[in-house]
């Protein structure tokens, strides 16, 4: 069982960084990837970024590449989600999500393939 929690969403204006954090706890967490998506007000949830158990592989949407990255500590358990430049079409909920990945498994990119989410941290990117 991982539980998962995010923080570190805020407002922010256009142009601006954040990173965010999503703690696990459980022991389980280094064999598991870890998905970030975001749900805007009155869309479905998207695919953001994911990273593999060890950190080797990351995949993003076009939508972020060369403006997010991600990261993660094994040590403690925690996965990060860092976005530069951040533009008005950003701002969403942002959840992160784990699953168990086996060896040559890759990251997917659909909510379905994830089983552990956690409850959202909010970003707001506003002038």
């Amino acid at each position: 069982q991982v539980q998962l929690v995010e923080s570190g969403g805020e407002t922010v204006q256009p142009g601006d960084s954040l990173r965010l954090s999503c703690k696990a706890s459980g022991r389980m967490f280094i064999t598991h990837a870890v998905g970030w998506f975001r749900q805007a007000l009155g869309k479905g949830r998207e695919f953001v970024f994911a990273i593999s158990w060890s950190g080797a592989g990351a995949h993003s949407a076009d939508s972020v590449k060369g403006r997010f990255s991600v990261s993660r500590d094994n040590d403690n358990n925690t996965a990060y989600l860092y976005m530069n430049n951040l533009k008005p079409e950003d701002t969403a909920i942002y959840y992160c999500a784990a699953f168990r990945q086996y060896p040559a498994e890759g990251l997917p990119t659909t909510e379905a393939e994830y089983t552990y989410w956690g409850q959202g941290t909010q970003v707001t990117v506003s002038s």
